[in-house]
C-alpha cells in the first residue's frame, strides 16, 4: 500500500531541488528504488506541474 503522505513529500522535494536526507545530495527521481513508490511521485508530479 502506497502512502500518499510520503509520496506528496518526496515529489515536493523533487520539484523543489531538495535534498534526499539519505544520501544529503539534490533528490531526484531515479533515487526512489521502489517501483510503485516511483511511479505515484511521478503521477503527482504530473497532476501537480501545470505547464505539462
Amino acid at each position: 500500500m502506497i502512502n500518499q503522505v510520503v509520496v506528496r513529500i518526496a515529489a515536493e522535494r523533487i520539484l523543489s531541488g531538495g535534498l534526499n536526507p539519505k544520501t544529503g545530495k539534490v533528490y531526484v527521481l531515479d533515487d526512489i528504488t521502489n517501483e510503485d513508490y516511483r511511479t505515484a511521485v511521478e503521477n503527482y508530479i504530473l497532476t501537480a506541474t501545470e505547464s505539462i
